[in-house]
């Protein structure tokens, strides 16, 4: 079975029990778009409803970030090569949607369901090598800021970037031919791995950060405390879109094949779907000021930005 939206088509053929070798000699099912879920749709739906607000927030947002990213190419932070692979890749998979749709009510093309598992696997590994990408970033910054400086060169982002997107294709393009043993443990060990960096790494962060306070002093250096409200609002992200599918997947053999495939996948891959419009506005939102928009219109749309930036003291420390 493939992951993500594998409850949906089968790209080859589609036994009926899941017990391939109790089955050699089944007679192959006519395709169907919902991969025996024709009458429990409801987990699909799911999936498809939190996507739309993809379509129509995260495109736009994730849009938005790239202009900004392009906007402040002369004054770059080190981690902003991987935020614009994360952005693009998102915007990417939103755009993918309006297609699921029309592929599920209408078209209901094996082709055109190529495409689409092709940008599911760019989903299931973009997301999570991207962020781990962001949080190794953060981490040898905060913990080895001397081994840090060495590595300011944008050669070893750039590089490690290409590195990402070759295992991204390949796993898409895999995921996209179908037919591999075990192949749905790869996305399974992928995301536990890069859960617990993830998780780990934020963690050690956040504790370097809270205990580098000077001596007598309760307050945190402006610059440290935004890193950590950064780090802290990334550990959220990392803890809501991809804690479900990590507690679900794994323990695939406790639920029922149909309710795994029909409920269970789509609702876990429902929160991680999500994160392509829940991590550019955590981006956005932590900006003082975003180009391209005026400060009424950003006041409207997002009050706490205003908030936090009057919050903001405009004094360096001593």
């Amino acid at each position: 079975m493939d992951r993500n939206a594998s409850w949906w088509i089968n790209s080859t053929t589609f036994p009926t029990p899941l017990n391939t070798t109790a089955n050699v000699n089944a007679t192959p099912k006519p395709f169907s778009v919902f991969d025996g879920c024709d009458h429990q749709v409801e987990g699909i739906l799911f999936d498809l409803t939190l996507q739309c607000i993809n379509v129509v927030v995260g495109i736009p947002a994730n849009i938005l970030v790239i202009a900004i990213l392009i906007h402040n190419r002369k004054e770059p932070t080190t981690s902003d090569i991987f935020l614009g692979c994360l952005a693009f890749m998102d915007a990417y998979f939103g755009s993918m949607t309006p297609v699921s749709f029309l592929n599920l009510y209408y078209w209901q093309s094996k082709e055109v369901w190529s495409a689409l598992k092709f940008s599911y696997g760019v989903k299931d590994t973009s997301g999570p090598l991207f962020l781990s990408s962001i949080c190794l970033d953060r981490f040898i910054a905060v913990l080895f800021p001397l081994t840090f400086g060495k590595l300011k060169p944008i050669g070893y982002r750039l590089g490690l970037s290409v590195l990402l997107l070759c295992l991204t294709f390949a796993y898409s393009a895999a995921k996209t031919v179908g037919g591999l043993l075990n192949f749905e443990k790869v996305f399974t060990g992928e995301i536990l791995a890069t859960f617990t960096w993830m998780l780990v790494c934020n963690a050690c962060i956040l504790w370097a950060l809270k205990k580098s306070r000077g001596a007598g002093k309760d307050e945190m250096h402006p610059m440290k405390k935004r890193a950590f409200k950064m780090v802290l609002s990334l550990l959220c992200i990392i803890i809501f879109n991809y804690l479900p599918p990590v507690a679900l997947f794994p323990f695939e053999d406790h639920y029922a094949p149909r309710v795994f495939r029909c409920y269970v996948q789509p609702v876990g891959f429902a929160f991680l779907n999500i994160s392509s419009t829940i991590q550019p506005l955590v981006y956005l939102s932590r900006l003082e000021k975003i180009p391209f928009l005026p400060d009424s219109c950003v006041q409207k749309c997002c009050p706490c930005m205003s908030e936090n930036k009057k919050k903001t003291p405009q004094n360096p420390p001593a």
